[in-house]
């Protein structure tokens, strides 16, 4: 919350950045001491620290998750011929990361319970031409089928695996394995709403050294080392400036409360929520993974939005199928991700809600119900 900035104290946002003192003093120390206001050690720092947390050889700032997806995008050499699948429920950078090299994004329906990636009917839609499966995290879980079965379906048909985690820092693998560490890339996000923000920003992350050094030359216009204007590539600027990192790297120091406080809200929200009839929470291994939203099918879903809004209750409509979206227009039939699509609603989720500011969603949603009956 911004200082000077009122906020109706009775109203609960659907999700809210929250930065304190420490951000604060984080951006006032950095501008206080000489620098050019780009990237130097302060991303450095932030990129060491993301790989430790992650457990993971190699994590590569950029200015976006989406840049980030573009960037495995290109790293694989992906274009106009190429085929890669994506699920048709997921946020559009998904897909619009692999159609701007000229690729073209396969979509595939999702399961019911994850809404992750079908592996079944990934299977189906692989072709001669399928050179990628972009999987996709989310709301920080992983499909029921497993990460090692898209591992091996990869291997075996000698296709890229990259792992879309942007909405999945803080969520692992029943192994222990972070999400975004098991395929060639992953892709983490810190825009706005996710669980640490830098404002925008995203983070790639290998365990492959190759690639790891392709990736560096891409965000940095395929220089041959830092500061030269030697360039045996072709890359862009996606660099990740010391200012956001300061800022990454206090709110990283809240993390692991974060992920603490996001899963007992999960667990408020399942209890207060059970039993009401026409409203489903979707479930999650919150042993190992981080709910960033909170997701629900409902089925008078617009009209408990708008009884919501009436009640000073925020909230957000979940992602249209792809294929619906007017700049893809794709035929098939997609059931899953259409009813997602039709019912489905983000409730508040912001890691500063208070357990009666919970409450109150759930008794909301309750009345609304009870009165539809």
């Amino acid at each position: 919350m911004n200082p000077g900035i009122t906020k109706d104290p009775e109203f609960i946002p659907q999700m809210e950045p929250s930065i304190g003192d420490e951000e604060r003093k984080a951006v006032a120390d950095y501008m206080a001491a000489p620098g050019w206001l780009t990237e130097f050690r302060n991303t450095a720092q932030f990129e060491q620290a993301v790989a430790q947390y992650c457990n993971c050889e190699h994590a590569i700032a950029v200015n976006s998750g989406t840049v980030a997806l573009l960037m495995a995008a290109l790293a694989l050499d992906l274009g106009p011929g190429d085929e890669v699948i994506v699920p048709n429920f997921t946020m559009i950078a998904t897909p619009n990361s692999v159609k701007l090299p000229g690729a073209t994004p396969v979509l595939v329906d999702v399961e019911p319970d994850t809404l992750c990636l079908d592996i079944e009917k990934a299977k189906a839609a692989i072709t001669s031409r399928t050179k990628a499966i972009f999987l996709v995290a989310i709301n920080g879980r992983y499909p029921a089928a497993g990460i090692e079965a898209f591992v091996d379906l990869c291997r075996e048909r000698g296709i890229a695996l990259v792992e879309d985690a942007a909405q999945a820092l803080g969520s692992r693998y029943p192994d222990g394995f972070h999400m975004g560490t098991k395929a060639s890339m992953g892709c983490l996000s810190f825009s706005s709403p996710k669980i640490i923000t830098t404002g925008q920003g995203g983070m790639l992350l290998t365990n492959d050294a190759r690639l790891a050094d392709k990736l560096r030359r891409l965000k940095d216009f395929g220089r041959s080392g830092g500061g030269n204007d030697l360039h045996p590539t072709i890359g862009y600027n996606f660099k990740f400036t010391g200012l956001q990192a300061c800022i990454g790297l206090a709110q990283l120091e809240k993390l692991a409360a974060r992920v603490l406080r996001k899963k007992a809200i999960w667990q408020r929200y399942r209890s207060g929520l059970a039993g009401i009839s026409g409203i489903k929470l979707f479930d999650m291994d919150i042993v190992n993974c981080v709910p960033w939203f909170i997701d629900v099918l409902a089925d008078r879903r617009d009209e408990l939005q708008e009884y919501l809004r009436q009640h000073n209750i925020g909230t957000r409509l979940m992602y249209p199928p792809i294929n619906a979206q007017q700049c893809y227009r794709v035929a098939g039939s997609f059931p899953v991700s259409e009813t997602a699509g039709r019912r489905g609603l983000w409730l508040p989720s912001a890691s500063q809600l208070s357990d009666a500011e919970v409450d109150r969603v759930c008794t909301t949603i309750r009345r609304f119900c009870h009165e539809q009956q």
